[in-house]
């Protein structure tokens, strides 16, 4: 059974929407790689949804990078020269949810 972290971290990755990026700390977690890497394909996680808080694919080259990226941009996820995605335009940000219930 997941715990209660797990599952929460499990429902905001399966949120971020199509054509949007979220961060590691934006969803709260240094576990955020753990659960990712453990339950993407079981709980079918949009796992290449996720960068860090720079805006770049955290995965080295030939461990997923690629394969990170090429997802993203059939999203309609830009990249800079820099390989990095500008968040003020791609972020979803969990906290937006709250706004939302209200």
């Amino acid at each position: 059974m997941n715990q209660p972290f797990t599952c929460t971290v499990i429902d905001l990755v399966k949120k971020i929407p199509p054509g949007k990026v979220s961060t590691y700390g934006c969803i709260a977690a240094r576990q955020v790689v753990r659960i990712l890497h453990s339950s993407s394909e079981k709980h079918e996680l949009p796992w290449h949804r996720v960068v860090n808080r720079q805006g770049k694919i955290a995965l080295r080259s030939c461990r997923g990078y690629e394969i990170q990226k090429m997802l993203l941009e059939k999203e309609g996820i830009q990249f800079d020269p820099q390989d990095r995605i500008d968040l003020d335009r791609f972020l979803w940000n969990p906290a937006s949810l709250a706004h939302q219930k209200e």
